[in-house]
């Protein structure tokens, strides 16, 4: 379906993949000024023998395809593996307040960081210093803390599994649990919700599962932009005849058709297929609601004769029940409508279209995460789930789809803030020393303590913190009163220059690079969203001699810190195999873990609620019986008078990937040139008293004194439902308050922010002259 909204925005008529991607990828290879090199390196991305994509987490499916990678995986790629480097020259000829007025495409593509460089006060410059000058620093600032809480160790989901490993190891042998990390700001929900009722806070299903699936859910989700090489499974579960629903407020290019790069014919004659079959645009935050509704409609049927519930599964695996499905009775359908943003005939269409279904994937993203109530929205989604027993069983289960290439594998090994006693104890047991048993800071708890001035050292392996996290003046100001900022990165960007009163910037190799330790080449283990562990070995020469791994940088700050306590940090990273044992002997799942990761494909964790093992204190799946909020709005906005204009909703552009922006353009939306805008819907604009074009400036709404503006926004007319809008970040993150985040997960609430707008003063002197 075209969508002809407004011409001045050359509105995207292609599908996704197929040729528009094609030519992106060209033109990204041939802005990385290695045109030869990385198209050889493409070749090897999730191959065996090659390396992982430093992209998203989506996994492989071994026997399809010559080609591992999509458009987005390409850019990271290219992005990575650039000619632009950026050498101690670079950063003698521009100060760091000449660098802050660079936009974050700008600071990344100065390219790739070559030499250790550390912050000169008295010039406002980064100047080179040496990895033993670097490592004493950090180990004179950490020796010097009062307590070992005032350090705060975080975590970016690029980190390899050896690295993060050692990394928690580090800090605990250090003395605290202060592991903010990436995926605060992302699935925490997910792993909440779902330790809560099925034990496991991971994915349930393989993607060997998508080939069996009767019937797909996408709940919240863009896997276009996100997680391209999903739209391959999509569509070929439509063509197989299974059903695939979305539930998300924008009709994405990715989940309406997709054209095949790898499909000769399709591109010959310029064809696509489609990637759904039914799609509904639910309320912002209104997925519990539509979920409670699929649940009603089965109690329905189920009394009126229908085989719906899995009575035998419900007997033997769940608790809970009674309880839940007097809730489901209790609730209102006028609730479960104005909610949903659903009428109870569409919210039936959807609860047929399941119970139809012999094998149901649920499958969901950020945008069921990033709310107040995301913990109950999950759990929502797994009693749904349960109640037919969809658990635990070929082609279907639960499937909350992972960002960044190895987000899911840095909490297996045990970046975790508050961490299973399971876990301290057997580090305790294997390193001899005694880990602190007391819960450690998550990101906005990490914020909150430099905020007060209590953390005083800040250490960034990967990430851009600055920008990815909430409250963006509040968080700046946070980073800025640490005694020292410590970034671990590629290339640059903000949070480079965001800096404490000491700061360092350790230029780390990439994934794509060669990784040569006192034992020879070296590889690394990710796990990716479906639980595949498989090992990593970059190929590409570095972009410089001085570069380290991330695993040396970790050995390093260790041993300058705590020698060798408690391990000879030098012998663990000359053979990262010696890592993998210590993973093996404290991590379960991960038996001959040296052994299996060499075959093809590598080898799966293994899930306990896919084996119907649930792991929870009742030994069963249990039903949670969470009331719907009264009002999205009041619950997520507290105490507060002001009614909004809209709601908004931040997203990600398709030129992007987290907060690395590759251009100004989002080509599936029809942009080009350009970020500060906002997507509103026509009628939005024209009751609000605005034109498309305007520039307006936009505030939320908190309980607090503080103003949060975002200034000179241009309107974008689109097909959005009315009352909500949506605009990209991190631009948007000055918005979300620091207090607004998720009950139980401390996850942002980027996916409602109750707005206001104004004319923006520019715009108005504009039109005034």
């Amino acid at each position: 379906m075209k969508r002809k909204i407004d011409d001045k925005y050359n509105d995207y008529e292609g599908p996704a993949g197929g040729w528009g991607a094609l030519k992106s990828v060209a033109k990204n290879w041939v802005a990385s000024k290695k045109i030869l090199q990385n198209a050889r390196a493409m070749l090897k991305t999730n191959q065996p023998a090659g390396f992982d994509c430093p992209g998203c987490a989506w996994g492989d499916a071994p026997e399809k395809g010559a080609f591992k990678f999509c458009e987005n995986g390409a850019k990271a790629v290219n992005w990575e593996s650039t000619a632009n480097l950026a050498k101690p020259e670079f950063f003698a000829r521009h100060t760091v307040t000449e660098l802050l007025q660079q936009s974050d495409h700008e600071l990344e593509k100065n390219g790739r960081i070559t030499h250790p460089m550390r912050y000169d006060a008295t010039t406002d410059k980064y100047v080179e210093t040496t990895w033993d000058d670097a490592f004493a620093l950090i180990a004179k600032h950490l020796k010097a803390q009062k307590s070992p809480d005032a350090v705060e160790f975080y975590t970016s989901g690029r980190a390899s599994n050896e690295a993060a490993f050692l990394y928690q190891l580090f800090a605990r042998a250090y003395g605290t649990n202060n592991m903010p990390d990436c995926s605060n700001m992302c699935h925490e929900a997910s792993g909440t919700g779902m330790k809560e009722t099925i034990g496991v806070g991971k994915g349930t299903v393989v993607i060997q599962d998508f080939d069996h699936a009767d019937c797909i859910f996408v709940i919240g989700q863009n896997p276009g932009t996100n997680h391209p090489r999903m739209l391959e499974p999509l569509r070929e579960a439509v063509e197989r005849g299974a059903k695939v629903i979305c539930l998300n407020p924008l009709k994405e290019r990715g989940l309406e058709r997709f054209q095949n790069p790898q499909e000769k014919l399709e591109m010959i004659f310029d064809a696509s297929e489609p990637t759904s079959t039914a799609f509904y645009h639910p309320h912002l935050g209104g997925d519990m609601a539509v979920m409670r509704g699929v649940a009603k409609w089965f109690l329905q049927w189920e009394r009126e004769g229908q085989p719906i519930f899995d009575h035998a599964f419900l007997e033997e695996h769940t608790t809970g029940l009674d309880d839940y499905l007097a809730l489901v009775d209790a609730t209102e359908w006028e609730h479960i409508v104005s909610q949903s943003g659903l009428s109870k005939e569409e919210i039936g269409n959807i609860a047929a279209m399941h119970r139809d279904s012999e094998r149901v994937i649920m499958c969901w993203a950020m945008g069921v995460t990033q709310h107040r109530h995301s913990v109950p929205i999950i759990q929502e989604i797994v009693s749904v789930q349960l109640l037919r027993g969809q658990v635990g069983k070929p082609g279907c289960g639960l499937s909350p789809v992972r960002g960044h290439s190895n987000v899911q594998g840095d909490r297996t090994v045990g970046i975790h803030e508050t961490p299973p006693a399971k876990l301290l104890d057997a580090l305790d047991e294997r390193f001899k020393f005694k880990s602190p048993r007391h819960d450690g800071h998550n990101t906005v708890q990490a914020i909150c303590a430099m905020e007060r001035g209590e953390s005083k050292v800040f250490i960034g392996l990967g990430g851009n913190f600055a920008q990815a996290t909430p409250d963006t003046p509040r968080t700046h100001a946070a980073l800025q009163q640490c005694d020292l900022t410590v970034q671990i990165a590629t290339k640059l960007n903000r949070s480079h220059l965001i800096h404490g009163k000491d700061a360092l910037i350790l230029p780390c190799l990439g994934r794509t690079e060669l990784d040569m330790q006192s034992e020879g080449r070296q590889g690394v283990t990710v796990e990716d969203t479906f639980s595949m562990v498989h090992i990593s070995s970059g190929m590409l020469e570095p972009a410089s001699e001085h570069l380290k791994s991330e695993p040396a940088i970790i050995a390093g700050m260790a041993k300058a810190t705590l020698g060798n306590h408690p391990i000879d940090w030098d012998w663990a990273i000359g053979d990262y195999s010696r890592i993998r044992d210590m993973i093996e002997d404290t991590i379960d799942g991960f038996q001959d873990f040296n052994k299996r990761v060499q075959q093809p494909g590598g080898f799966h964790l293994g899930n306990a609620a896919d084996e119907r093992r649930w792991l929870t204190a009742s030994g069963k799946a249990v039903f949670k019986a969470n009331p719907l909020p009264e009002s999205i709005l009041q619950t997520t906005v507290p105490n507060n008078e002001e009614q909004p204009d809209l709601i908004l909703q931040t997203l990600r552009s398709h030129d992007q990937y987290n907060t690395t922006v590759y251009s100004y353009n989002d080509r599936y939306r029809g942009i080009r040139g350009k970020r500060d805008i906002v997507f509103m819907n026509p009628n939005d604009i024209e009751r609000l008293g605005f034109e498309k074009g305007q520039r307006v400036d936009i505030t939320s709404l908190w309980s607090d004194q503080r103003t949060r503006t975002i200034h000179g926004f241009e309107i974008v007319p689109y097909d959005i439902p009315a009352g909500q809008c949506a605009a990209y970040y991190p631009e948007t993150n000055p918005l979300v308050p620091l207090e607004s985040f998720g009950d139980k997960s401390y996850t942002p609430t980027s996916k409602f922010i109750a707005v206001r707008f104004m004319r923006s003063e520019a715009d108005l002197l504009k039109n005034s002259g």
